[in-house]
């Protein structure tokens, strides 16, 4: 088993990888598949709370609203909000029979739109975890 603090930087580092895939995937005009690595951007930098918080290795779920409440996390109410829509993400890109509606709603705006959010909640994440292991 890793120590606390390397499984806080494989999540932490993970999620920047993932980052890096949601932007390269939105520029060849993937959109579909960059919302779905824009969730697990999400998840992967809550499981980096939830190990510091828990001293226990990340759950096995995606739900971004419950790793928020593992990780004991205050956030405002627009982004809990937003996490149902993000949650989506994962879902809808993950099963065939979703796949379709989904990939007819994500436009290049509605990603885009979303991708921003997305980028924003990371970075002000990423700060808070920054400042919590320093």
């Amino acid at each position: 088993m890793l120590s606390i603090k390397k499984q806080i930087e494989y999540w932490r580092d993970s999620a920047a990888e993932s980052c890096k895939t949601m932007l390269a995937l939105e520029e060849t005009g993937r959109h579909s598949d960059s919302l779905f690595f824009g969730h697990l951007v999400l998840e992967k930098i809550l499981k980096a709370f939830v190990v510091l918080e828990t001293k226990q290795d990340a759950p096995k779920i995606h739900n971004l609203a419950r790793l928020t409440e593992l990780a004991n996390l205050e956030l405002d109410e627009d982004i809990k909000e937003y996490f149902s829509v993000a949650n989506s993400f994962n879902i809808r890109a993950r099963y065939d029979d979703y796949k379709k509606s989904f990939y007819k709603m994500c436009t290049k705006e509605y990603a885009k739109n979303n991708l921003e959010k997305i980028t924003k909640i990371y970075n002000d994440l990423c700060q808070q975890l920054k400042s919590k292991i320093s």
